[in-house]
């Protein structure tokens, strides 16, 4: 089995997609490192990519295209700028050249050597690009690469060395990881800490993680100060800014933790909390699909749901202590993250939505639980009950953007995990008739039964409705 890190599972990028931009994205940096690390760079003299499956039918509403372009160019999804995307793809399709890895200008018409093959698919997964590079005498090279779901790439034919890795605790299951629990009379979020200890040092473990936690917070922040109409044409427009405004009726800061400690001091009636969980998640995913800069958890599009339950966790729990809760909230996720991705699939185009929405609900269910007192047995009947109630939720995105459905999908991901943590802390999980591992299971083969227009196609579900006028913009 795979051994994931949980900074495989948060990872920082640009939306919209994990799979359909920061994959592609990663691909073709793993492609320009290839050809530099055999010494072809300096003969390149044109590069071409052709995307299959789902990275075609979506990949225009996704950003594929635009995400192969900015890796080729050498930009990096952790560090361009926000306000640079647009204007590097306007510079490179207005010139016709791409910037090689940042070193050398060769001609690149996006319309001609960007390719979607809507009516081809890979064996292997459902979304497949293949990269070429042109040489000066007359060669070339080809390479073929799988983007998996949550930003995780794979090289066709290429060994999965990740697998060889060995870990103090070994975790494929969700038995395992109740076995170390129980074994080391240790909590989840402390079996994983040891875990990760084989990658990192703890110093960098703890860092790392609240670094990425800031990243989550501006981007609610900054979500829930942007007003305006998302692109794509669609016409949506934003809800969290003026949701947040009326929530806090005027009260002053002037950022992102003097935001917060008003919203600690504000109304803590349901209806007032509910609307707030509501706005965390809207602002999210705006942010997302609007190309800007978001944490993959596990997926992009799903992004919303685990930072919505943490500022829920962090603004409206008493039982919330600061750093050290975020740093366990995140190990805990991340674990349960990762056994859907070995046990099921983080990869809508595999899955639907269940993959995305669902896991990342689980993910947020599970950790919330355990942050609120409840032992490594509730947590996991937590992510299992959150996960039940997303079984066989399709990815039907209008127009093939992650809006709608997308963006009110974390609002309710997010719901239904508080709502999952907080039953699971009621119950007795030795009385529970499904295992975590059981709704693996499950999802998996859901998964497998589900018909593919129903798998980011866009081709079935809401994204055809509203395509042949059944549904109302």
């Amino acid at each position: 089995m795979e051994r994931i890190s949980v900074f495989d599972i948060f990872k920082v990028g640009i939306g919209p997609s994990s799979s359909h931009t920061m994959g592609p994205w990663r691909a073709a940096q793993r492609f320009l490192h290839e050809i530099g690390r055999d010494g072809s760079f300096d003969h390149v003299e044109a590069v071409q990519v052709d995307l299959y499956g789902s990275l075609a039918k979506t990949g225009k509403g996704h950003g594929t295209d635009l995400a192969v372009i900015l890796g080729l160019n050498g930009d990096d999804p952790v560090t361009i700028p926000v306000q640079q995307v647009q204007p590097t793809l306007e510079h490179i399709q207005n010139t016709k050249t791409i910037c090689l890895a940042g070193k050398k200008n060769l001609p690149f018409d996006p319309e001609r050597d960007v390719v979607f093959l809507y009516n081809e698919t890979l064996p292997y997964h459902a979304n497949a690009l293949s990269f070429r590079a042109f040489f000066r005498n007359g060669a070339g090279i080809s390479q073929t690469y799988f983007s998996v779901g949550g930003g995780f790439v794979e090289k066709q034919g290429e060994e999965n060395l990740a697998a060889t890795v060995i870990l103090p605790f070994p975790i494929d299951r969700g038995a395992d990881l109740a076995r170390w629990c129980r074994e080391q009379n240790k909590t989840i979020d402390e079996i994983v800490f040891q875990n990760e200890r084989t990658w990192r040092t703890p110093e960098e473990i703890r860092q790392g993680l609240l670094d990425i936690w800031d990243v989550m917070r501006q981007c609610v922040y900054t979500g829930c100060h942007t007003d305006g109409v998302l692109p794509g044409g669609l016409e949506v427009g934003r809800r969290a800014h003026p949701i947040s405004i009326k929530l806090l009726g005027g009260k002053p800061y002037s950022n992102v933790d003097e935001w917060m400690h008003q919203i600690r001091g504000d109304n803590h009636a349901f209806r007032h909390i509910l609307k707030w969980v509501s706005c965390f998640a809207l602002a999210v995913n705006e942010e997302n699909a609007a190309f800007s800069r978001v944490v993959t958890a596990p997926t992009n599009g799903a992004a919303g749901v685990i930072p919505a339950v943490m500022m829920y966790y962090a603004c409206f729990c008493p039982e919330f202590g600061g750093d050290d809760d975020i740093v366990r909230f995140m190990l805990t996720a991340g674990e349960f993250g990762s056994l859907f991705k070995k046990g099921a699939t983080i990869s809508a185009a595999m899955g639907g939505c269940q993959a995305e929405i669902g896991v990342s609900s689980a993910m947020a269910a599970g950790a919330l639980c355990a942050g609120l007192g409840g032992n490594y047995e509730q947590a996991m009947m937590a992510a299992e009950i959150a996960m039940e109630h997303h079984l066989g939720m399709t990815c039907d995105p209008i127009g093939g953007l992650v809006q709608i459905p997308c963006i009110e999908r974390n609002t309710m991901g997010a719901i239904k995990a508080i709502t999952a943590a907080q039953i699971a802390l009621e119950s007795d999980p030795s009385k529970a008739k499904v295992s975590l591992d059981a709704v693996i299971k499950t999802m998996k083969e859901t998964a497998e039964d589900m018909h593919h227009k129903y798998k980011e196609t866009a081709d079935g579900g809401l994204a055809v409705q509203f395509s042949v006028g059944l549904v109302e913009c």
